[in-house]
């Protein structure tokens, strides 16, 4: 039961994750499926734009075409001045019978996990076929999503990575309590992360402790930073700083991870919400893996002019 910051749950506290128009999130995108094949024909390359909670990202369809993502073209594409801005671009592909996500950080990296973009992109394959459920392949591994009706859609994010090696931290440790000042714990969600609990999260000068933990070296393939405020055992208050990026308003695999730390240290239950600066993810991390659910937006669908694609390239 996903519950919110006055205490409601069920309906009530849906209507808080899916917002105002989060009841016709599931309409099924007829500009999706019919303007995007217009769009994809002309010249250019055509996006759609949509955010989970705030944490926004471009969407690029590539299946039937080759796959045109470069780390300058992603990085291009990612600034919010000269390009279209994002916290990471999210490419559909095919990989055999099954639709394939790779998810690139607006400093032209990948990643292997993204869990806002998964939901988003999940809610397009399931407006485009009709059906409740879709499975992704990701670098995590193959993601199950579902509608979870009223505008939400959860994924099931796979278990949490919990021995150092996996995480990856550089050297063997004990993941729930690592050798930097505050003790933060690290896990793994297909990505590392590195949760601070602290008595304010407001209070944490997030712009100096992100890039400072991001590039320790205790983490050879840097990691994503929160820090976590515990409001009580089912409520979780976290910013986040995500590798690649910087500062975001949400993250979903940061949701992930902060509530399996805070449960091994025992501070909450296995199923909270977690309150991010943009807003409301329910996870619940059950045997067959952490379950994460929330809103998704649509914002706009354009196209990337030819001329910004050869100065871009």
């Amino acid at each position: 039961m996903v519950k919110g910051l006055n205490g409601e749950t069920g309906d009530k506290c849906v209507g808080n994750f899916a917002g105002l128009n989060g009841r016709l999130a599931m309409v099924r995108l007829s500009a999706y499926r019919d303007g995007m094949t217009e769009v994809a024909n002309s010249k250019g390359l055509a996006f759609l734009k949509m955010h989970g909670l705030g944490n926004d990202f471009v969407v690029i369809d590539a299946r039937g075409r080759n796959d045109p993502m470069t780390p300058a073209l992603a990085r291009a594409i990612g600034d919010r001045h000269f390009g279209i801005g994002f916290d990471q671009l999210a490419l559909i592909r095919q990989d055999g019978n099954v639709v394939a996500v790779d998810y690139w950080n607006s400093d032209g990296s990948l990643s292997d996990a993204c869990g806002n973009a998964t939901r988003c992109v999940a809610r397009l394959m399931m407006a485009q076929s009709g059906e409740t459920s879709v499975t992704l392949r990701t670098g995590r591994g193959d993601l199950l999503c579902e509608d979870a009706e009223d505008g939400l859609i959860r994924v099931n994010m796979g278990q949490p990575q919990l021995l150092w090696q996996k995480v990856p931290l550089a050297r063997a440790m004990d993941t729930l309590e690592l050798p930097l000042d505050g003790a933060p714990s690290a896990t793994g969600m297909g990505n590392p992360h590195c949760s601070f609990f602290v008595e304010n999260a407001a209070a944490v000068d997030l712009d100096v402790l992100g890039p400072e933990t991001e590039h320790n070296p205790l983490f050879p393939e840097r990691t994503n930073v929160q820090v976590v405020e515990v409001m009580d055992r089912q409520n979780l208050r976290v910013r986040v700083w995500e590798r690649g990026v910087g500062h975001t308003l949400a993250s979903g695999s940061s949701a992930c991870a902060v509530a399996v730390a805070a449960a091994r240290r025992g501070l909450a239950d296995r199923a909270v919400t977690v309150h991010l600066d943009g807003g409301s993810l329910g996870i619940d991390w059950q045997e067959t893996g952490v379950w994460m659910t929330g809103a998704t937006m649509l914002v706009a669908e354009g196209v990337l002019s030819p001329e910004f694609l050869e100065t871009a390239t």
